[in-house]
């Protein structure tokens, strides 16, 4: 992928957007929207933006989870079964 390609003016964006919608929805690359020659948006697909931030909340997850590990903060295997037996048989 080259995001050269996908570096867009504000003016591209205003007389085309019907055939922005259509590449990034083909494509499912995000298009970077820029004006005066700073980038000040990306357009992106809905079902990539999705993607993007299930993988984040994953990620973050994941972060928690390695914070915990490292801090001693884990159940053993036992533990966490009996605990949903528990919650389970109320």
């Amino acid at each position: 992928m080259q995001i050269i390609n996908d570096i867009k003016p504000v003016t591209y964006l205003k007389s085309r957007a019907a055939d922005v919608l259509k590449h990034i929805n083909e494509t499912h690359r995000p298009m970077i929207i820029t004006q005066n020659g700073e980038a000040k948006a990306v357009i992106q697909d809905p079902q990539s933006y999705e993607d993007m931030r299930n993988a984040i909340s994953i990620m973050k997850l994941l972060s928690f989870a390695e914070e915990d590990i490292k801090n001693g903060d884990t159940y053993s295997e036992e533990d966490v079964f009996s605990s949903v037996e528990e919650l389970l048989a109320k």
